[in-house]
Order: structure tokens, then sequence, then C-alpha cells
């Protein structure tokens, strides 16, 4: 469920096909993600589940799995 919460709104904000997000796709090298693509994701993120995300945990983020671990984990 919310592996594909954050699919959704990576698909919807970076206009990608939602099968062609998993757990183990690299945002900037798979998805073409820059730093303000990451930002405006980081701010969907936190409209979504109400919750601040860190400069510092936004900055590891490698993967949509790294996300997923991360809203997990709160």
């Amino acid at each position: 469920m919310l592996f594909e919460q954050i699919r959704d709104i990576i698909s919807k904000q970076l206009e990608i096909d939602e099968e062609d997000i998993t757990m183990d796709t690299n945002l900037k090298e798979d998805l073409d993600a820059d730093s303000l693509d990451l930002v405006d994701l980081a701010i969907s993120f936190e409209d979504e589940f109400e919750v601040e995300v860190p400069d510092k945990v936004l900055e590891k983020f490698e993967t949509v799995g790294d996300i997923v671990r991360y809203f997990e984990e709160l």
C-alpha cells in the first residue's frame, strides 16, 4: 500500500508510467530526477503523509525503496 502511494506520487510528479517504477528504481539515474524534482517530491510526500522530510534525509534518497523504507519507519 505504501509503495503504491509513493509510486503514484512519483509517477504524477515526474510524468512517468507507474509500471516503470519499482523499489529498485534509482531516482536520478532511472528517472532523471534532479535536485529540484527531489524537493518537489519531498513536498508532495509531506502533504500526503503529513510529516516533514528533513533535507539531510532527502539527500540520502537514492531509490524508491529508500523512500518507502523511510516512511515505513516513521
